[in-house]
């Protein structure tokens, strides 16, 4: 099936990557034991003859052969496909370091783009390299990520936009050895864990052959993806979470490492392959698992398990992602990298709307970049669908039948699920009494191509195609409305930046609450309203029967 899925994603591009960095040649070899420093001078030595490159290229989900590309300082340019399990070796006498290497997967063609399905890109930096000798350079989700860091210190959105600048910036040697620190900091614990005797040496661009499969372990538990930019509404910085989706650095921040647990990271993949029955969340914000530092936030998804009894064979897969609709949550990877878990017999939950509301084009600040990547429009009035011409998966019930259609083609059960309430008043206003508010009206500057009802949409979808729909924003519109008029800021994310300093002067303090998303308290009712929902529906009795019961929560 992912072949199959694959096949549909086929496209084809060579990318470009002309960039700079301050690295010398060194005297040192460039798969030594000596850790990356960053303080190096700035390289200007061109290779000499019979220079080479040699390397493997690491990834649990892409597609090999992949395509690497090699550009120097000057410039020039250098191909070479890896073979089927992802080894290359390539000449490059003749290129001047810093090399730049961007590697994208077989029949993938777009790295940038969220409006169609993006293919699996990695990058990496050899900034020295010993002359007239064998070089290796690897490339995988750790090198991809320490580009990512080196890029953004430089202003860049992400690593692909640094490495598609023609204009061949010069960087901060300071960035460098910053993006090896925070690495380190994340996986040294891993490293270790994964069978690297002395991780403070490790280097994911240099190490050696005889260590490919303690790094294969350790990448095999890191789900790899880009994030979306809001502003220009292209990929983003590089995102790694580790098997049960729990990020793995805070990469919004910049603060708080949150080390990766190569064991624990291990045992919970383990348990998702071997459990009787998974239950998949495709969903946003609501539902998503967050970084610690942002605690006391939480979503829903990243408590659901707790609903179930132990050990009766239920595990929960949180995929749900922060900011996304059901439109971009497919073409951005997010559904792929749940889909070699996906088993006959597994559940997969759909919650989307919030974002797919994302289609005022008249916003100053993204408002067309969301309109061309998240948004999704309703049915009309009469229950007819509705989306500019040619572009069928601008229409929300499409977008919805698409993850309804694959779950099919799994065997598993698909379920709908209107989205959690926003706490508004009838006037728009933030606070109670909460209304229904996942809709869409015309504006004063027209801004809309199309308006109507998200939650209408997602029941009459769910007609159409005769599976089951939780109204899950009936019932947290009466969680917000229930007890005083303040009471919902128990619920939704409303707390005292003097407990929780991350939210000084941020939305979801006291003074700025968010009326969207959600901490603990409201997060854990969340999860027991799914579950009351699933109790109420026949046609998922077998999961009813793996609740716990209502008096042991």
């Amino acid at each position: 099936m992912l072949k199959r899925f694959s096949e549909r994603m086929a496209y084809a591009i060579l990318f470009s990557v002309p960039w700079t960095m301050v690295h010398a040649q060194s005297s040192e070899p460039a798969h030594g034991a000596k850790p990356q420093s960053g303080n190096e001078a700035i390289s200007n030595i061109e290779l000499g003859e019979q220079t080479t490159l040699t390397g493997h290229l690491t990834h649990r989900q892409i597609h090999l052969p992949a395509t690497v590309i090699i550009r120097d300082r000057q410039g020039q340019r250098r191909q070479i496909q890896t073979d089927e399990q992802g080894h290359y070796h390539i000449d490059v006498s003749g290129l001047t370091p810093p090399l730049r290497l961007s590697a994208i997967e077989s029949g993938g063609n777009n790295c940038l783009l969220n409006y169609i399905p993006r293919a699996i890109c990695l990058t990496a930096l050899a900034p020295s390299l010993r002359s007239g000798k064998d070089n290796i350079a690897n490339i995988n989700p750790l090198t991809d990520r320490i580009v990512s860091d080196v890029a953004t210190a430089a202003g860049y959105t992400g690593p692909q936009q640094l490495a598609d600048n023609a204009a061949s910036p010069t960087l901060d040697a300071a960035a460098w050895k910053k993006a090896y620190a925070v690495f380190h900091t994340a996986f040294n614990s891993a490293l270790k864990q994964a069978g690297i005797t002395s991780p403070s040496y490790f280097d994911p661009l240099t190490y050696p052959a005889a260590q490919q499969e303690a790094a294969t372990r350790l990448i095999e538990v890191i789900n790899h993806n880009r994030n979306y930019d809001d502003n220009t509404g292209y990929s983003g910085r590089t995102v790694l979470t580790d098997s049960h989706y729990r990020p793995i650095v805070d990469i919004n921040d910049g603060r708080d490492d949150e080390p990766l647990d190569y064991h624990l990271a291990r045992q919970r993949l383990d348990a998702i392959q071997k459990a009787r029955t998974r239950i998949f969340l495709v969903g946003d914000a609501t539902a998503a698992t967050y970084e610690k530092a942002r605690f006391p936030q939480m979503g829903w998804g990243q408590v659901f398990e707790q609903q179930f009894k132990e050990d009766h064979g239920i595990k929960v897969v949180n995929g749900a992602r922060p900011g996304r609709s059901s439109r971009d949550y497919f073409h951005e990877g997010w559904f792929r990298q749940m889909q070699p878990l996906m088993k006959p017999g597994d559940f997969l939950f759909i919650q989307m709307g919030h974002n797919d509301q994302n289609c005022n084009s008249a916003k100053p600040i993204r408002g067309a970049a969301d309109v061309a990547n998240l948004c999704t429009y309703p049915n009309d009035a009469v229950g007819e669908r509705q989306a500019p011409q040619g572009k069928p998966d601008m229409s929300f019930q499409t977008s919805l039948e698409r993850y309804i259609d694959l779950a099919r083609q799994y065997k598993m059960t698909p379920v709908l699920l209107t989205p959690t309430a926003n706490v508004r008043t009838a006037e728009g206003k933030n606070g109670t009494p909460a209304v229904h508010s996942h809709f869409t009206q015309q504006n004063s500057d027209g801004g809309y191509a199309f308006v109507g009802d998200y939650t209408k949409t997602i029941k009459d979808t769910a007609v159409a195609n005769k599976i089951i729909v939780l109204d899950i924003e009936t019932a947290t519109i009466a969680l917000a409305n229930k007890g005083g008029r303040n009471h919902w800021k128990q619920y939704w994310l409303a707390v005292d930046p003097a407990k929780y300093p991350f939210y000084c002067d941020r939305v979801g303090s006291l003074t700025k609450p968010d009326t969207t998303h959600f901490q603990k308290k409201g997060a854990v009712a969340v999860a027991e309203i799914v579950a009351d929902a699933i109790r109420q529906a026949p046609e998922l009795k077998m999961l009813a029967g793996n609740l716990v019961s209502k008096h042991q929560q």
